[in-house]
């Protein structure tokens, strides 16, 4: 007899510890990914910073097209804008500009500093937001236009 008292195919130690090492290897991957599906916080932070990537690309979009239209309606008000409109507005334009320029002088010379200051930064504010401010104009116009020729119509 040689010995052996278990079965022929029985494993030898060194595979028993191969066997072993591998299952824990397969154990320790099945709890890492049971971790990851049982990290709600984690999933649901996950899906935020997709959501909040989807709307900004959308606003974004948004944006762009709002942005054409208004470029597309101010070049076709443009051009449906009579010249001899076009030419009353600059003249229009040319003398609001100095009155203003005539009632600025004299407010400056009889206001207070400390109104003078406030009134200043108004116009920096009206000054940033000039894009508003000539899209209503240019809407004025454009009504303006319409009224006088309906009276024509008439």
């Amino acid at each position: 007899m040689s010995g052996k008292t278990g079965p022929k195919n029985s494993p030898t130690p060194d595979e028993l510890r191969r066997q072993v090492e591998g299952t824990r290897e397969e154990l320790g991957i099945t709890v890492e990914k049971l971790a990851g599906k049982a990290d709600v916080k984690g999933q649901a932070q996950e899906k935020a910073a997709k959501a909040k990537t989807q709307v900004q690309d959308a606003a974004a979009q948004g944006k762009a097209q709002v942005q054409e239209t208004a470029a597309r309606v101010a070049h076709i008000a443009q051009e449906k804008t009579p010249e001899q409109v076009r030419e009353k507005a600059a003249q229009a334009k040319a003398q609001i500009a100095e009155t203003v320029a005539t009632v600025a002088h004299t407010f400056q010379e009889k206001t207070p500093d400390a109104v003078t200051d406030k009134a200043s930064q108004a116009g920096d504010v009206a000054r940033r937001r000039k894009g508003p401010l000539l899209l209503t104009a240019a809407a004025g116009a454009l009504v303006l236009v319409a009224v006088k020729r309906r009276g024509r119509k008439r």
